[in-house]
């Protein structure tokens, strides 16, 4: 927790000066602490993904970063605004401070954050933006702009990434200055995404600020905009939020078109990033085919789009019987699968039905276009992958849109409490989950309170790992686990070489260095033995191949 304080105590007044250099070259925005450093987040970010380009997110990035960042608080006079904050805010910002700390302190559990948001940040550290680096794992091919925010501050800011804490005491500030009670409620359910630099979390708190600031009438197009867009360049699934934003300009406030100016640019930048490191525009959409030689294999492809069908129905269907399904197959058996997961789809159907009435009964434009973005987001999930984190957003945005005018400081404060109490049972006592949610699995990774989480955050080491060569890429792969969360770059999973192996290919050096990128060729059949021979060691650690 100490640790994590430290972060916060150092992030906040940086993020806070950088995003008042932001306001003074682009132009004023609204009044507040948490909006200017929501400026400064997204100012940072957009600086250090076209850094990334060229040189690593090292310490001396970082140190430069925090220096400009002080430097501007000062000159600004920007602690004059906090200190008017805490002094009107102290005992509740205190104490809910101590609450989010406290549970940004306990172990990691989403599997993601090993497979997926470590090795991320780890590359964007080390080396930068590589180029076709989903040939050498196709999940680092999506990396989001939050990881490359994160890697900048990993290296001695916030080593544990635990960023997501930082954000939530952002969006405490921005609930304490706007005086929006209903946030308060949403607090305890987002304290699941807050050990792991989950880009969920941030994406809809961010989302739940730009969706506030717009049904309080904030006329500034360009900056809500361009937010906007960086929400959608942190978690694609939110694409909900910039249809909706600029529909709410340019039909409602009669915006000037120039508002496009910023988040076009910023939307551009996503495009090249995506293309940069998978070979397409959106991760994991395969269209349109540029042609470019640093794309993934196609059967590497295939595979992931198999994956993410066979994810949609939780893996409780193999992709053959997937296949068989008729169209009233599709949608019964997604809704009635085994498990949680049945009744969050159910759920999310019966939210859209009753938001429909919602803005049926309300006449309003703002809740029309509102409801259609959603819908549009929906039907796009829908199509693609029907995993339930996908729409997970949603409940929070329908909620809040029904009730934030009924719900007051008293009604949030108890519920924030109550629902406090059993997020921490939750977490503390993990056993609770798996006995009465065992479909919950994500409950099985779970490790309890550890009491040296008072001075650092718990986190899992291992640090065990072979290194091998083939063709002119020498690599590393995990010992005994199947995620290389902690191994050296370039890393690869079991998993993957298994697929690169059925597919006849392997990952290889563009050129000479790990800045160069990868590729990806057809291998002989003396290199299909030598991979064949690293691979048997890790049999049950890969799943079988599903016919």
């Amino acid at each position: 927790m100490l640790y994590i304080l430290l972060m916060v105590i150092l992030l906040l007044p940086a993020m806070a000066g950088l995003g008042a250099i932001f306001k003074n070259i682009f132009g004023g925005f609204s009044a507040g602490i948490a909006l200017q450093i929501l400026a400064g987040i997204f100012f940072t970010t957009i600086t250090l993904t076209i850094l990334a380009y060229f040189i690593p997110l090292n310490i001396y990035v970082e140190t430069g970063t925090l220096v400009i960042g002080l430097s501007a608080l000062f000159y600004f006079k920007i602690y004059l605004n906090f200190w008017n904050f805490i002094t009107r805010n102290f005992i509740l910002f205190s104490a809910i401070s101590a609450v989010i700390i406290f549970f940004g302190s306990y172990y990691p559990f989403i599997l993601d954050h090993f497979g997926y948001y470590v090795p991320t940040v780890k590359w964007f550290a080390e080396v930068g933006l590589v180029k076709g680096i989903s040939n050498l794992d196709l999940l680092l091919g999506q990396s989001s702009f939050w990881h490359i925010f994160q890697a900048g501050f990993s290296n001695f800011t916030d080593p544990y990434l635990r960023l997501n804490s930082f954000v939530m005491i952002v969006y405490l500030i921005y609930i304490l200055e706007k005086k929006s009670w209903i946030h308060l409620i949403f607090l305890p359910v987002l304290f699941l995404f807050i050990q792991s630099p989950s880009p969920d979390l941030p994406a809809i708190v961010f989302s739940l600020i730009i969706l506030n600031e717009v049904f309080n009438s904030n006329k500034n197009a360009g900056f809500l905009f361009a937010l906007s867009v960086f929400v959608f360049a942190i978690k694609p699934t939110t694409i909900w939020l910039p249809i909706f934003v600029f529909s709410y300009n340019f039909f409602i406030a009669k915006s000037n078109y120039k508002f496009l100016f910023g988040g076009t640019a910023i939307l551009f930048l996503f495009f090249f990033k995506n293309i940069w490191t998978f070979g397409f525009p959106v991760f994991p959409v395969q269209f349109p085919d540029l042609g470019f030689s640093w794309k993934p294999n196609d059967e590497l492809l295939q595979n992931s789009s198999q994956l993410a069908l066979l994810k949609t129905y939780d893996m409780q269907y193999s992709y053959g019987e997937i296949q068989r399904f008729s169209r009233l197959d599709y949608v019964r058996n997604w809704l009635f699968l085994n498990g949680i997961k049945s009744k969050i789809h159910l759920l999310f159907v019966l939210s859209l039905a009753a938001f429909f009435v919602f803005a049926m009964i309300r006449k309003s434009k703002l809740i029309w276009m509102l409801f259609i973005s959603i819908l549009i987001k929906s039907v796009l999930v829908l199509l693609f992958s029907a995993q339930y984190r996908f729409f997970f957003d949603l409940f929070f945005v329908i909620f809040f849109v029904v009730f934030y005018k009924v719900i007051s400081k008293k009604i949030s404060l108890i519920y924030f409490t109550a629902l406090c109490v059993f997020i921490a049972g939750f977490l503390s006592f993990p056993s609770l989950p798996q006995t009465y949610l065992p479909s919950f699995k994500l409950g099985n990774f779970m490790t309890g309170f550890n009491k040296n989480q008072f001075i650092k955050p718990s986190s899992f080491e291992l640090n065990k790992y072979k290194t091998h060569q083939i063709g002119n890429l020498k690599f590393n792969i995990v010992d005994g686990y199947i995620f290389s969360f902690d191994t050296p770059i370039p890393a690869v999973s079991p998993q993957f070489i298994q697929e690169d192996l059925d597919a006849g290919i392997f990952p290889q050096l563009k050129g000479k260095t790990l800045k160069e990128g990868f590729v990806w060729r057809k291998i002989s059949d003396e290199e299909k033995m030598k991979i064949a021979e690293i691979l048997k060691e890790y049999s049950k650690t890969i799943p079988a191949k599903d016919d």
